[in-house]
């Protein structure tokens, strides 16, 4: 199998990398999300991945591995940002934790549970402005975009919007055994709120306030503004976003992830692209052959994407460099940052 799944002949003169950080309560919820040492902790995730990828190192205790010892994304995201010298943007968009290294602040509070009574992402119609300004403004220096998604909790949410939206849609989790039966509850509880309140797809920016997360609708806003070639890095929950964008009616970006995602038999990856029309691409980064027994994990089903790794990844095959240097260098900053 190759490195990355399909040919592009698209040849970027100016890429950028960027990163949206948000939270949602759901990650808090015990069983659902696996990121961070445990649920708590989770709400930290995005700081500390951000901390990594820009500063490559942490200046605490706190680590955004799990607790078996696999490392974050956030390392491969380093070490394709040190292969190709990109200087990526952080974006943060409904971040409770403070964010210590250089971001473009979009405010608003964390996501709420898409269950509850309240509605989950308030502000979602200004966040999407927001992101659509970001999209205009990066496009006047920037020919391509690979943008990512860190958020814990983040494939839940992006179930009930797809749900939600009329997509019978499977998503992802970063657990190697897929809470199913939990993100089925919640997701269920989010449509009933749907309908509850009249809500369909001709508004879907209403949808996402009332049971998505604040990261779907600042990427749905940048791809409405960027007009050069985008590519939504990461998994299932790119998918809700494209989902949104497509009910928009705009036209719907490519999405780039890992083949731990495109190939997850507990989601739904391939047939919801295509029911949305997205067209994908997935990375094979053969970890399971690298020699660390902590990346090896993501072979297992454990993590499989996050932080925009297998974008980061897609991006730096784009720009030339060969798949051994590409795992080679993650590798080297595995060793380095996530022993």
């Amino acid at each position: 199998m190759s490195f990355v799944s399909e040919r592009t002949d698209f040849e970027p003169e100016s890429p950028l990398f960027a990163l949206i950080l948000s939270n949602t309560e759901v990650s808090c919820i015990p069983g659902v999300s696996g990121a961070g040492e445990n649920p708590e902790s989770s709400f930290f995730v995005p700081s500390l991945d951000a901390e990594l990828i820009i500063n490559g190192k942490l200046s605490g205790d706190l680590t955004p591995n799990t607790p078996t010892g696999c490392p974050t994304p956030a390392a491969i995201t380093r070490s394709m940002m040190d292969l190709t010298g990109i200087r990526p943007l952080m974006i943060a968009s409904g971040l409770r934790p403070e964010v210590i290294v250089p971001h473009m602040q979009l405010g608003e509070d964390a996501g709420g549970v898409p269950h509850g009574k309240e509605g989950a992402v308030p502000h979602a119609r200004l966040l999407f402005e927001k992101g659509k300004w970001i999209g205009e403004f990066l496009s006047r220096s920037h020919d391509m975009l690979v943008l990512g998604e860190c958020i814990p909790g983040g494939t839940t949410t992006a179930l009930c919007v797809l749900r939600a939206l009329g997509y019978q849609a499977k998503v992802s989790s970063c657990l190697v055994e897929n809470p199913v039966v939990k993100k089925e509850q919640i997701a269920a509880a989010a449509v009933e709120k749907v309908k509850a309140r009249g809500l369909t797809d001709e508004d879907p920016l209403a949808v996402v306030s009332a049971v998505g997360d604040p990261m779907i609708p600042v990427a749905a806003g940048v791809a409405a503004g960027f007009r050069g070639k985008l590519f939504l890095a990461g998994g299932t929950q790119m998918l809700a976003v494209c989902a949104v964008i497509r009910a928009l009616g705009l036209p719907v970006p490519d999405v780039v992830t890992t083949s731990y995602v495109y190939n997850d038999a507990s989601a739904s990856f391939k047939e919801t692209a295509a029911a949305i029309g997205a067209d994908t691409y997935y990375v094979d980064p053969g970890f399971e052959t690298l020699g660390h027994a902590g990346i090896a994990r993501y072979a297992q089903g454990e993590i499989k994407e996050g932080s925009g790794a297998g974008g980061s990844m897609f991006l730096a095959s784009v720009m030339g460099y060969a798949p051994e240097d590409i795992r080679a260098s993650i590798y080297e900053h595995i060793c380095r940052y996530a022993k």
